[in-house]
């Protein structure tokens, strides 16, 4: 028997006018049609004379094992989602059920996405112009998806300052997941972000509520509601949300000049190359210039900003701090050589700001295969080390030498630094150890300013 079709359609939201031509003509075309009975309610005219198959809510991977089975018998089959078929939809239940079968592209039977409005967009379109800048999905659904997990999400979106759309956010048995998501989001965001709460977007009993993020928990919510959350920027005024795309950030206004700095048609001056430029520029003009207090001040990782400083830039900024990175492979070598530095200082950070400093001889440390440590007085420091750490050598104007560690994120891990004092303060220290460290080990590495 020859293989069938298998059309996997989003609906949009259910409504004729949310449908694309595309996927009326896909399930136009079906012999056989087979979705979740609440959906399949919704577009009940185009069903008349097929065989249609409905099942219950969280059956979808019958669905998908079922849909495949009739296109194998060479039935042309169109698997019906809401929204859009490829977020949070079918495409995926299917594909999987196709895959786990053996079937490859191009092989047996033939399969087409059809795309449709998903949730996301079509709130969004009811209560304005909220996601005109990054936004992301999260469902609050931890019915396959581990809560640790969730709330990973969340936190990242939070702090990066994304609108976030909220999918399934409550249900008759999930009742607190808004909640603890308000928690995590109250860490990073204004009580007063407005937020939009859309149940059944283009459907029977559609309506909308906007709130702001303190109010979000205790508003009602029910099965069939997105949330959308905004970010920083996004407003509510005269009953719409609306988020900035950051034209402000270059022009006086609509239509407006340029601001100062700014050139049409170019990035931003705290663009990719922009900002690094600005960090030089910062550093330069602080008496006490400060790596940490850089990475602080742009809520960047450290290892970003070390990178600005191992560039040479286009500006004409005095070099406060010059770094280069560890050249990958002789990481372990250059912390042996390390323990000829003479006295020291071990410093290790918590990102709270707490701080442990142990001062010590370079020749007291300890270097094994996963660790690097030190202990005086009482106090020892155990620092885990891991292949994926990379390691930074750090000059500031020859009066403060170092090597720092980063992790995989570029988040510091610790400081081992070596100071060289003026005319006033103690004997300087010898700094021919380092130099031939900073020679031998420094990738690109270049003289300080």
């Amino acid at each position: 028997m020859a293989e069938g079709k298998l059309f996997i359609v989003g609906i949009g939201p259910g409504g004729a006018g949310q449908m694309s031509r595309q996927a009326c003509e896909a399930i136009a075309t079906a012999e056989v049609v087979v979705g979740y009975g609440t959906y399949l309610d919704l577009v009940p005219d185009l069903l008349a004379g097929k065989e249609v198959i409905r099942t219950g809510m969280t059956q979808e991977v019958e669905r998908a094992r079922t849909a495949c089975e009739h296109a194998h018998r060479g039935k042309t089959v169109a698997l019906v989602s809401s929204g859009d078929a490829g977020i949070y939809g079918m495409a995926g239940p299917a594909y999987e059920s196709l895959l786990q079968s053996g079937w490859q592209p191009g092989q047996g039977i033939e399969v087409e996405v059809v795309p449709g409005i998903t949730a996301l967009s079509a709130c969004a379109a009811l209560v304005g112009a909220p996601l005109t800048h990054d936004f992301c999905a999260i469902s609050l659904s931890d019915l396959l998806t581990p809560w640790p997990v969730i709330a990973r999400r969340l936190d990242a979106a939070a702090r990066g300052d994304f609108v976030i759309a909220l999918y399934n956010p409550k249900s008759r048995r999930r009742q607190g997941q808004i909640a603890a998501a308000q928690r995590i989001l109250l860490r990073y965001r204004d009580p007063a972000t407005p937020v939009a709460i859309v149940e059944a977007a283009y459907r029977e009993g559609q309506a909308v509520r906007l709130v702001s993020l303190a109010e979000m928990a205790a508003s009602a919510i029910g099965m069939l509601a997105t949330v959308l959350i905004g970010n920083g920027q996004t407003v509510c005024r005269d009953g719409l949300m609306a988020t900035p795309r950051g034209y402000a950030d270059k022009y006086e206004g609509p239509g407006g000049a340029v601001r100062p700095g700014e050139a049409r048609g170019r990035p931003l001056s705290q663009g990719l190359n922009g900002w690094q430029a600005g960090v030089r520029r910062a550093l330069s003009e602080d008496a006490e210039p400060s790596i940490f207090a850089i990475a602080e001040r742009y809520d960047v990782p450290l290892g970003e900003v070390l990178a600005a400083f191992s560039e040479v830039l286009p500006d004409a900024s005095p070099v406060a701090f010059t770094t280069a990175r560890v050249r990958a492979g002789t990481e372990t070598e250059l912390l042996r050589a390390a323990r000829t530095w003479g006295r020291i200082c071990l410093m290790v950070r918590a990102p709270g700001g707490a701080a442990a400093e142990l001062r010590l001889d370079a020749a007291d440390l300890e270097l094994g295969e996963d660790r690097l440590a030190a202990g005086r007085d009482g106090l020892r420091l155990d620092i885990h080390r891991s292949p994926t750490q990379r390691l930074w050598l750090v000059r500031r104007r020859l009066e403060v030498c170092g090597l720092h560690v980063v992790d995989a994120a570029g988040a510091g891990v610790c400081e081992l630094a070596l100071e060289r004092r003026g005319a006033e303060g103690p004997a300087p220290v010898a700094m021919q150890p380092f130099d031939e460290a900073w020679r031998r080990f420094g990738e690109n590495a270049r003289s300080a300013g």
